[in-house]
């Protein structure tokens, strides 16, 4: 049976037994000066540099101010194990992103086949970049009829935000509704924008979270960012009926479940702090959670969660959660 064959350490990198004899030798002048080494080993100091090359792609030797210093095995291996280990993940994360590119492909080269559909036609609208999204965005709004609806999940400190403003205020002179969904947060970070708004004449109200910016303006138009997000650009102008009313019916989704704020609300709306505290408290929300999403204190919040308990009749959450239920609250 053959014995296994042995490797050295410059085989493993691919180089032959005369390179791991001449690692050997020019170890042994770690330190000197490159003509000195270049003497020892009988070599030319050009010619040395070329030799030592591929040494020195490995980090195994390196030629600083005119000396040559060459890793004992034992840190060699180590900067051997180092490239490897650098080479392995450079490549797993190719391979991720070209896993994460296939849905994609798969999904652009989806389609009907030929005699599935008798009509095919582009989709009514497009992705642009540049420009500035906030004047297309009130061009459209003035050029057009309807309502207006918007996800602001960032926008409240925009340099535009007063011309916005003043839209808002013409669209509600002219008959038209203005509604806007903010996250919680937007009550402590810019609570004089959202008063400015809802002077205008805007319907105001929040949730803890949103997940993208959008705009519907009517029944003819949205434009959301491209992916959805917080990004300006590239966005996407959308003017297909059927996505158009779509992105409505998810917009009005989250208006049922979204609170008007105290001290904002217009018309008849009234404050409903009560409903938004049962509704975190339906979810599992702490109160930690619930006093970072309305923008008070945690005293405040343990305070308000005993009244709400006291005016239940309930002793617990739970029992909290059940009578309002009943009671139609939730």
């Amino acid at each position: 049976m053959p014995s296994p064959r042995s490797s050295s350490l410059l085989s493993v990198l691919g180089l032959g037994d005369d390179d791991d004899h001449f690692y050997d030798r020019v170890r042994a002048q770690s330190g000197r000066e490159l003509v000195s080494v270049a003497a020892a080993v009988m070599r030319e100091p050009e010619e040395l540099v070329r030799d030592l090359q591929p040494l020195v792609e490995h980090g195994i030797v390196r030629i600083e101010d005119g000396r040559v210093f060459v890793a004992s095995p034992a840190e060699a291996i180590v900067q051997v194990l180092t490239e490897t280990a650098a080479t392995a993940a450079r490549a797993h994360s190719r391979l991720s992103d070209l896993a994460a590119a296939v849905p994609l492909l798969a999904g652009r080269g989806a389609g009907a086949d030929p005699g599935e559909v008798e009509e095919v036609r582009p989709i009514d609208g497009e992705v642009s970049s540049g420009g500035q999204a906030g004047g297309l965005l009130r061009s459209l709004i003035e050029r057009s009829r309807g309502d207006i609806r918007w996800l602001r999940p960032d926008q409240f400190r925009q340099a535009d935000e007063g011309e916005m403003i003043d839209l808002v205020g013409r669209v509600v002179a002219q008959g038209r509704r203005s509604r806007a969904i903010y996250p919680v947060r937007a009550l402590t970070d810019a609570r004089e924008v959202l008063a400015r708004r809802a002077a205008a004449g805007e319907d105001v109200r929040v949730l803890p979270h949103l997940p993208t910016r959008m705009c519907i303006i009517g029944s003819t138009h949205a434009m959301v960012p491209e992916p959805l997000g917080f990004a300006d650009q590239p966005r996407t102008l959308v003017r297909e009926a059927g996505l158009v009313e779509a992105l409505t019916l998810w917009f009005e989704s989250m208006w049922e479940r979204a609170l008007p704020v105290p001290g904002l609300e217009r018309g008849d709306a009234r404050p409903d702090v009560r409903r938004f505290l049962l509704q975190q408290l339906a979810e599992g929300a702490q109160d930690e959670q619930i006093a970072r999403r309305l923008g008070v204190s945690l005293r405040t919040v343990r305070r308000r969660v005993a009244d709400l308990l006291g005016e239940l009749g309930a002793d617990t959450r739970f029992q909290a959660g059940a009578e309002a239920v009943r009671r139609g609250w939730l």
